[in-house]
């Protein structure tokens, strides 16, 4: 017997365990038997016979266990498991039903014209009364049967409007992502039920919360479905705007595709709701919404996407039309808010026309846009004027080629010469320097603007700081698009005067913008030295400035060499007028240097700045060192091994502290010169400038010598109170003489800085008791509100 003829017998009610078996077979991926191979190849005879044993299999079944009793078994195994033979003939029931199912959806491909269906429909009936009784655990069996439902609509069967609405609403109630495409390709059935109706109207909420849904507006078939909603009735599309309007702050940009994709295959009588009850309600409100709501940017964002499809067929026209009656009344309105909001509406969609018009009646629109354009920078509001920079400087970057070289000319010269120079608003200055980066993404926009920007070189000393950042992050922007030479904008000279002077803000701005002039990663390190020099030459504060900064535009590998070859450059002005044998700088193919013939240890300015620098740079990447132990190992032998030398050459006073800084910086086994860092302590006097004793302060504390000061402070501080004590008498001046101020002066410092702080307040009790004792008679106020023995008793305890 053939495979069909044993199929079709086995599709019986006296034979369910043999199409049982069947189904098995069919679900077992190891046995080349396929159920739909075998019904494709039935003849119409036999699937017609195939459809009716089918029909009386399920009747007999659900005869035989009816739904009723389903539910009740359920309530029964809520508190445990079925068992016994009510268990038994329920999964029997489960199985059967699964087995019809599956029958019946391999059977939906095989209908052809002039089949009679009627008991495969009837089977689909029966399916559908009762899926929504199935027990929870039966959730396979329940989308097998949807899946039913939807190769059924698919198809095109008899009966597919029933049965596509049961699987539609099935998704949708079960809405979730890895189901959306199922949902999506069932769209057409909402076509098939009235939205006045009791089915439509038991459907519009699950609809309206997808809406809600920001995972589903971001997926593809999320937009399709959504756009697809806007065309089933025409008061749903004002349902679906007010719910969107709740909305609109988490998925502006989603939504605003989802509005264009429902636009575009939208039709009459749906086009025109879209239009006036969304699209020109979104433009009302994007003009009388304050700047201040947080929904007003994002009501902008989905008219900014429309307005970037100007290029789509009917978009022109389309707001042409709709701005017309609110748009222009709004540019001329008193509020200068709506004026300000209307502005930036207006050139963003700029040209507003039709393009059905004549060329003569759009060249008259344009030319008036533009006038109105002009007025708008002319505005008495800065608000205004400060939205219409941003429009013009957009209109230019979009239009340059298409606009006529006067206006072009007119419209940089109201915008560089005047506006840029608007000294009632610093925001308005600051607009134009923004705004000017606009255009110059616009490469046919650079030969024009390099003969005008140096005009501008008096902004970057603007009073304003933030007209400062913006200049400079303009100058940024010039230099990236290699439209003109930035120093030729504004020389160098001032960029490095600003640099010394200005807020960190600005100075990391100037500091990336010449990092490539100053220190060209791609040259040598004799190249980066040499312009090290020159920035030292033509402004000493700049490069200090510089040097700090300069870390967070390079690796710290690069500032490593850079002070390696500072070293350098000072061994071999040592060397040009003594004889130094240590062998680190003794050497004179170390010790040659570009810079030999230019420097000298008698240019104590450049001397002293190189030292500082290469303190800031070491600071700079201090962190990056103790993370690289090799590193910090060899660089901290290399200046090691000179420091003695440099302290021998560099006697002046400005050399000294960077020196002492430097000394600070590495183990004190290192550095033998400690009693140099008291003698200077000592032989202070009272009332001296705070950084002539901060730096051996810090120096001292890195060394883990405070104990030496601390015994220094309790000296002056005993020493006085002893002499105060004493009779009047005739006195001599004393070279050693106590200095208790001096040494109040020392504890305040190490109480204000918190490394030094934690040096003191780490130090054993019996170290702080001398001190303790000694402040004790003194009642001078700490910087911290209370008197050091008092700050010092508290943190011992």
């Amino acid at each position: 017997m053939s495979k069909r003829k044993e199929l079709l017998d086995s599709v019986h009610p006296d034979k369910i365990q043999t199409f049982l078996n069947f189904i098995k077979l069919h679900k077992d991926r190891a046995e080349p038997f396929d159920l739909t191979e075998l019904v494709h190849e039935l003849p119409r005879t036999q699937r017609v016979e195939l459809w009716r044993r089918a029909a009386a299999v399920l009747r007999r079944a659900l005869e035989a266990s009816p739904p009723e009793r389903w539910v009740t078994r359920l309530e029964d195994a809520s508190g445990g498991e079925v068992e016994g033979e009510e268990s038994l003939e329920l999964k029997r029931t489960m199985s059967v039903l699964d087995g019809v199912t599956l029958l019946c959806t391999a059977c939906v491909d095989v209908v052809e014209d002039g089949d009679t269906c009627s008991d495969l429909l009837d089977c689909a009936h029966m399916l559908d009364s009762i899926e929504s009784a199935l027990p929870l655990s039966e959730m396979p069996l329940q989308r097998a049967i949807h899946w039913l439902f939807e190769c059924w609509w698919r198809r095109g069967l008899p009966g597919k409007a029933e049965l596509g609405w049961t699987a539609f609403v099935m998704w949708l109630d079960t809405l979730q992502l890895w189901c959306l495409t199922r949902l999506c390709g069932l769209r057409e059935v909402l076509l098939t039920v009235d939205f006045t109706s009791e089915r439509g109207q038991s459907v519009t909420d699950p609809l309206l919360q997808c809406f809600l849904s920001a995972s589903l507006i971001k997926r593809e078939e999320g937009k399709r479905f959504l756009a697809f909603l806007f065309g089933w009735d025409v008061m749903f599309i004002r349902m679906i705007h007010e719910t969107i309007k709740n909305q609109l702050q988490a998925v502006a940009a989603d939504i605003a595709e989802v509005y264009f994709r429902a636009w575009r295959k939208a039709s009459s009588p749906f086009l025109e709701e879209l239009e006036m009850s969304c699209i020109q309600d979104l433009m009302q409100h994007t003009l009388l919404l304050p700047r201040t709501s947080p929904v007003h940017p994002k009501v902008r964002q989905v008219l900014t996407y429309f307005h970037q499809q100007k290029y789509r067929q009917g978009m022109d026209e389309m707001l042409h039309r709709l701005y017309k009656p609110i748009l222009w009344k709004a540019l001329k309105a008193v509020n200068p808010e709506v004026r300000a909001n209307a502005t930036l509406l207006f050139t963003e969609a700029f040209p507003v026309h039709d393009p059905a018009l004549g060329s003569e009646r759009v060249d008259e629109l344009v030319q008036k846009q533009l006038d109105m354009l002009f007025a708008l920078l002319e505005d008495a509001r800065p608000m205004v004027r400060s939205t219409a920079v941003l429009g013009a400087c957009s209109v230019l970057g979009r239009c340059w080629e298409l606009l006529p070289s006067t206006i072009i000319t007119d419209l940089l010269k109201k915008l560089l010469l005047q506006l840029a120079n608007d000294t009632s608003s610093p925001d308005c200055r600051c607009s134009v320097f923004m705004c000017i980066c606009v255009i110059l993404d616009n490469r046919l926009s650079h030969p024009l603007l390099e003969k005008l920007l140096p005009a501008l070189k008096s902004s970057l000393h603007d009073t304003s700081e933030k007209v400062r950042v913006a200049f400079v992050d303009m100058l940024l922007k010039i230099k990236a698009v290699r439209a003109a030479k930035f120093w030729k904008v504004c020389s160098m000279e001032h960029l490095l005067e600003r640099l010394e002077r200005d807020s960190p803000a600005v100075s990391k701005r100037i500091v990336n913008l010449l990092f490539n002039s100053f220190l060209p990663v791609s040259q040598s390190e004799e190249i980066w030295c040499e312009r090290c020099v020159t920035m030292v030459q033509m402004n000493p504060g700049a490069a200090r400035k510089f040097y700090r900064y300069a870390c967070l535009y390079t690796a710290p590998t690069n500032i490593v060499k850079l002070m390696l070859m500072i070293r350098k450059c000072l061994n071999s002005c040592i060397q040009k007028g003594v004889k130094i044998t240590d062998d680190s700088v003794s050497s004179n193919k170390e010790n040659s240097s570009v810079l030999e013939e230019v420097l000298s240890v008698k240019d104590t300015a450049v001397m002293a700045s190189l030292l500082e620098i290469v303190v800031i740079l070491w600071n700079s990447v201090q962190k990056s060192l103790e993370l690289h132990q090799d590193a910090l190992s060899y660089i901290t032998a290399k200046f090691a091994s000179v420091l003695p030398e440099y302290l021998r050459v560099f006697q002046e006073e400005r050399c000294t502290a960077p020196l002492i800084r430097l000394a600070s910086l590495l183990p004190a086994a290192a550095v033998p010169a400690l009693s140099k860092v008291m003698a200077q302590l000592r032989k202070l006097d009272s009332g001296c400038p705070v950084p002539l004793y901060s730096q051996p302060l810090e120096c001292v504390c890195a060394w883990g010598q405070l104990g030496g000061v601390l015994e220094l402070v309790v000296e002056w501080l005993t020493e006085s109170e002893r002499r105060e004590s004493e009779s009047r008498r005739v006195k001599f001046d004393d070279p050693a003489q106590a200095r208790p101020g001096l040494g109040l002066d020392y504890v305040a410092l190490l109480l204000q800085r918190p490394r030094t702080r934690d040096c003191l307040l780490a130090l054993p009790l019996d170290q702080l008791t001398p001190l303790l004792q000694a402040l004790s008679t003194w009642k001078v106020p700490a910087p911290t509100g209370q008197y050091p023995c008092t700050f010092l008793r508290g943190s011992a305890r």
